[in-house]
């Protein structure tokens, strides 16, 4: 016997080694990369719904129909978005996400400002467009970094503070574009070079464009971190083995795509035409409904998004393996009930109470759904099931949302005072079908779960 040997001979009762975490605690950089990728996802959507609030005086100076409203919240955005997100998806997973991060900022700041600079529809059209596609980059390119920086127990954690984004930036964009807005009636900018032939909702554009260059430089400090289980000669996979992978599990891929796809219209068509709904049939003014329903949405929509990792956890040690997909289907399922209340509420305090609700309730899920589906997809093909999901997502919530409420306003019920009607009828359809796709993939969500 070996000396070596005697000591363990001797000391029967160690029978096996200490338990080590193979994944250490997050580092420094990883806590830095989710504040500033938070601030930056926080700024694009200020940049992408800042125009919600614009409805009036666009629709004043442009002499617009709501459809053709709509089609500047959704179709001018969401074209440009859904054709570059599968390029920022496939350059996610084959290149570095610290540069398209950075230059995806930069692109997308300068959109918002040409917003503020244009002289007619065609011109904001296109410079919103312009947004949407540099806006495509964010998601795939974020969602990968952030799961090879965090250990996995904390990627729900890391993905539920990033996820925050949505609901601050769209509150900021209520909040500060309102008052903005009101501010710069009064302004007399006459005397600047430039900015003394600009409408007010052209200075809240110019404004809302400055944040993100400045994030953009904060971004030069982050670190690009190794892929975890990826191949280890960094070799790429080929498009046949990821459609592979797709079919092969598409029992949960298609019906997640399709249930969080039209989860999606409701997290769109709230903010969308909430607003419109609030000044129309109540007559509020701009700047008490983006003060009031901003703060409700920056409040709700964040403590919804921190508390569904809390609640799958939770969901979690009582034996329920697939919490990161139930809890996104019984959200789903309260939203009927909560978009049909839209139709019956007979003040606007009841108004605001329902859209309170709904935010808190439709944001819930939203970073478990982007939990599971980096857990359950290969290293080399995040970016491209990310951009996958910004895709269906695009479609239906940036691109179909916003013009569903509108025409169902001026065709169906042919009053743009109806809106809420509208609004009412669209998130609990689309709520009903995200509930129906989202049981479906629970199955699947277990079956390839067993195969990690």
């Amino acid at each position: 016997m070996s000396g070596a040997a005697i000591p363990l001979a001797e000391q029967p009762q160690e029978t096996s080694a200490p338990v080590i975490d193979p994944e250490p605690a997050p580092s420094a950089a990883a806590w830095y990369l989710i504040f500033v990728l938070t601030l930056a996802y926080t700024a694009s959507f200020v940049d992408r719904q800042v125009l919600n609030l614009l409805v009036a005086p666009l629709k004043a100076d442009f002499g617009l129909s709501d459809t053709r409203l709509s089609l500047l919240q959704g179709l001018a955005f969401t074209a440009a978005y859904i054709l570059f997100s599968p390029l920022f998806g496939r350059l996610a997973d084959t290149g570095s996400r610290k540069r398209i991060l950075i230059g995806g900022a930069m692109l997308w700041s300068l959109g918002t400002s040409l917003c503020g600079l244009a002289r007619g529809y065609w011109q904001l059209f296109f410079a919103r467009a312009a947004v949407g596609g540099a806006e495509a980059s964010i998601t795939p390119a974020a969602w990968s970094i952030i799961a090879d920086s965090f250990p996995t127990r904390m990627i729900p954690r890391a993905f539920s503070i990033f996820l925050m984004g949505p609901y601050i930036g769209g509150g900021i964009a209520l909040i500060f574009g309102g008052l903005l807005l009101e501010a710069a009636q009064g302004w007399d900018l006459a005397a600047v070079p430039y900015l003394g032939a600009l409408r007010p909702w052209q200075v809240v554009f110019l404004v809302a464009g400055l944040p993100g260059v400045l994030i953009a430089l904060m971004m030069l400090r982050i670190r690009e971190p190794i892929r975890k289980l990826a191949p280890r000669d960094g070799a790429q996979m080929p498009f046949a083995q990821v459609w592979r992978t797709f079919a092969d599990r598409r029992d949960f891929y298609g019906n997640f795509y399709a249930g969080m796809a039209s989860l999606v219209i409701v997290l769109y068509a709230f903010p969308a035409w909430m607003p419109a709904m609030l000044m129309r049939r109540f007559g509020a003014s701009a700047a008490t409904v983006g003060v009031q329903y901003g703060v409700a949405v920056l409040v709700t929509g964040s403590i919804g998004v921190l508390a569904g990792p809390v609640i799958a956890g939770w969901m979690q040690r009582r034996g329920y393996i697939d919490a990161l997909m139930r809890v996104p289907f019984f959200a789903a399922l309260a939203l009927i009930p909560i978009s049909f209340a839209l139709a019956l509420v007979p003040s606007y305090e009841m108004a605001i109470a329902v859209a309170t609700l709904a935010s808190f309730t439709y944001s819930l899920p939203q970073a478990l759904a982007s939990s599971g589906l980096q857990m359950v997809t290969p290293n080399r093909m995040r970016g491209i099931s990310s951009s996958v999901y910004v895709f269906v997502a695009s479609v239906m919530g940036l691109g179909a949302a916003p013009t569903l409420v509108a025409l169902l306003t001026d065709h169906v019920f042919a009053d743009e005072r109806s809106v809420g009607l509208s609004l009412s009828v669209t998130c609990a359809i689309a709520s009903a079908a995200s509930a129906f796709f989202v049981s479906r993939a629970l199955k699947g969500y277990r079956r390839v779960l067993a195969l990690q």
